[in-house]
């Protein structure tokens, strides 16, 4: 199991440092409905992680992806498949980030957080760990990790608790600070925001693109 966690660590960090979802969080818990709202995204942004990933975990168990001895062919040209759309995305990133004296844009949706109910919120957490490509495909990497594994089932299900636990842990340490010491938290959760604001496009395109070649790395390393 040391070794499968080792291997979900990097795929962790790059949903863990996500910029956008990050950003919704702390506008919530700067809006009117702060702790209803942000609960429900959590609650949402934990459901879309576990859910994405065991799904993928239950499709790889139909492929060739459990041999014990060494990573299978099929795990391996997934992964190199999934490191090339990570690199895609990475370019993306960076040719699209705010250049210098340039206004960053964020998402329309972002201007109606402050109106959003909890249930909205959780359907949003969902939607940004479940449906957004870039933490789809470490989902996906995620669950073809864990199956390649060839864990018992309490190991296996230990790892999807790992990962998604590890993944959520940027937007649960705001909402559980929050509802610790709310008067404590605005000033440091504008600064946050303003810098990821800023920063965003940068900071994805690097953990695509560092992500992107581990998974190439251990790809090809599993058909040499």
């Amino acid at each position: 199991m040391g070794a499968v966690i080792g291997d979900l660590l990097p795929l962790a960090v790059g949903v863990a440092i996500s910029p956008i979802p990050i950003i919704a969080v702390i506008l919530m818990l700067l809006a009117p409905r702060a702790g209803g709202t942000s609960a429900g995204f959590l609650v949402g942004w934990l459901v879309g992680i576990a859910g994405a990933t065991t799904l993928f975990l239950l499709l790889a168990g139909f492929l060739d992806l459990d041999s014990s001895a060494a990573p299978s062919a099929t795990a391996s040209w997934i992964k190199l498949g999934l490191g090339a759309l990570l690199l895609l995305l990475a370019a993306g990133q960076w040719r699209s980030r705010p250049q210098p004296g340039e206004q960053p844009t964020l998402p329309k949706w972002m201007t109606a957080i402050d109106r959003f109910t909890a249930g909205r919120a959780a359907g949003l957490g969902v939607l940004l760990a479940a449906v957004n490509p870039k933490n789809l495909l470490m989902c996906v990497a995620a669950g073809t990790t864990i199956a390649g594994g060839s864990l018992p089932a309490g190991q296996t299900v230990g790892s999807v608790v790992v990962f998604t636990v590890l993944a959520a842990s940027t937007v649960a340490v705001p909402v559980v600070g929050y509802a610790i010491g709310r008067k404590r938290m605005a000033g440091p959760l504008e600064s946050l925001h303003t810098w990821l604001t800023a920063h965003n496009g940068a900071v994805m395109a690097t953990l695509l693109l560092v992500i992107g070649v581990v998974l190439i790395g251990k790809g090809l390393g599993g058909l040499l």
